[in-house]
């Protein structure tokens, strides 16, 4: 992948990206919302630090480890991908609380249309203040939107110091056992 200029970088702040959705996933990944190189090559998870797509083979949800040009492959295998807000920032902390309690309210339509069997949201701060669910942890969560399921998994970002790419390797592994489809 040839990386975009600063230049270019710049210009995708506030850019949105296309989900990649379709009905029925077992798994609609959740990011917080795009990084300006994911808002610039239309690729979510593109930055090369973001452990996302490494932590997602080796949990076990993908058969090889997919490049973030390869996004629309995850439909194949039941999943997707959104963000809680749509709009590129360099950081998560850009965005406002009140950005991301209206991009839980989209993200409730969209989970509601599409009907996934779970949501994964990559960012329990994130899910907190989107949800209004102050004491959420890591895991499954008791809230569900119709009939699915809601899982907060830690932010793959190389900025979270707080998991190792093994450690969210295996709480990704946990929700994968959980979202199987039944035999």
């Amino acid at each position: 992948m040839t990386l975009p200029t600063r230049e270019q970088l710049l210009a995708a702040r506030d850019r949105t990206i296309p989900d990649v959705v379709a009905s029925g996933l077992h798994v609609l990944f959740c990011g917080i919302n795009p990084g300006l190189l994911s808002a610039a090559t239309g690729h979510h998870f593109a930055r090369p630090g973001n452990r996302f797509w490494p932590v997602l083979h080796a949990s076990g949800f993908t058969p090889r480890l997919l490049r973030p040009a390869e996004q629309r492959e995850l439909l194949s295998y039941g999943l997707g991908i959104t963000n809680v807000a749509a709009r590129a920032t360099a950081r998560a902390d850009e965005l406002s609380d009140e950005e991301l309690r209206d991009g839980g309210r989209v993200l409730v339509e969209t989970v509601r249309r599409y009907e996934p069997r779970w949501l994964a949201v990559v960012g329990v701060t994130a899910y907190r203040v989107a949800f209004g669910e102050r004491k959420a942890v890591i895991g499954p969560q008791e809230r569900t939107i119709g009939g699915t399921r809601i899982w907060v998994l830690p932010n793959p970002s190389g900025l979270n110091a707080h998991w190792t790419a093994a450690a969210m390797a295996e709480e990704y592994g946990r929700l994968r056992l959980a979202a199987a489809p039944a035999a």
